[in-house]
C-alpha cells in the first residue's frame, strides 16, 4: 500500500544540557548538600532503629512471653493482637511523618540543588 504522506520530520534533540561529573561531585562536597544529606539521615536513621526495636520487641515478647502475650484486653482481643495492630499503625505514622518532614525540610532543599545545577549547566 502506498500513501502520499510526507515521512515523518526528523527531530533534533532538544534536552538540555547535562552538568559535568565535576558539577556533581562539587555539588556532593557543597555545605548545601551535606544540610540535605544529615536533615534527611537525622530523620530516618532515629526512627529506623526506633521502629526495629520496637519490632524485635513484639517477636521477643511473642516468643518469650506468651503468658503476657496472651493476656485478654477485650473478649477475645489479647496483648499479641493488640501489639501487631500497633505494629501496622506504627509503620503508617511514619511514614506519614516522613512525607511531612520531606515536604517540609528535605524537597525544598533538594530542589533548590537541582535548580542551582541546572542553572550551571
Amino acid at each position: 500500500m502506498t500513501t502520499d504522506a510526507p515521512p515523518p520530520e526528523v527531530s533534533t534533540d532538544t534536552r538540555t544540557a547535562q552538568p559535568t561529573t565535576e558539577a556533581f561531585i562539587a555539588t556532593q562536597e557543597s555545605a548545601g548538600f551535606g544540610e540535605l544529606r544529615h536533615a534527611h539521615r537525622s530523620f530516618a536513621f532515629p526512627l529506623t532503629i526506633a521502629f526495629v526495636l520496637w519490632y524485635l520487641l513484639y517477636v521477643l515478647l511473642s516468643n518469650y512471653a506468651g503468658g503476657f502475650m496472651g493476656t485478654k484486653v477485650y473478649a477475645n482481643i489479647n496483648v499479641a493482637f493488640v501489639f501487631g495492630l500497633a505494629q501496622f499503625v506504627t509503620t503508617f505514622l511514619i511514614a506519614w511523618f516522613y512525607s511531612r518532614h520531606a515536604a517540609a525540610k528535605l524537597d525544598p532543599r533538594a530542589e533548590a540543588i537541582k535548580s542551582r545545577m541546572e542553572a550551571d549547566a
